[in-house]
């Protein structure tokens, strides 16, 4: 883990803007909704099948409050996901 006070922050992975907050923006309301897409997709990935471990979905904002979601996937689940979205976006073109 990099993180502030865990020992091993080098501060190479220090995001300035997520340390920034703007009075009057409105964060909690943005991170709320990224924690519920970010519940979402982990359920939308398992119902698919997609092996989880190893997946980090993290909810934060962006700097004017948005809502965001931080994905980390290993790369076998990456192209699990990528091959899932070519087969439905062809069964989507061959409906329509």
């Amino acid at each position: 883990m990099d993180g502030i006070g865990d020992g091993t922050f080098d501060g190479e992975d220090l995001d300035l803007d997520a340390l920034l907050w703007v009075r009057g923006v409105d964060y909690l309301t943005g991170w709320r909704d990224a924690t519920q897409a970010a519940a979402e997709l982990s359920d939308a990935l398992t119902a698919a099948g997609v092996n989880t471990t190893g997946t980090n979905l993290r909810a934060t904002t962006d700097t004017n409050g948005s809502g965001v979601v931080r994905v980390e996937l290993a790369a076998t689940t990456a192209r699990k996901v990528a091959l899932l979205a070519r087969v439905t976006a062809a069964r989507w073109h061959q409906a329509g």
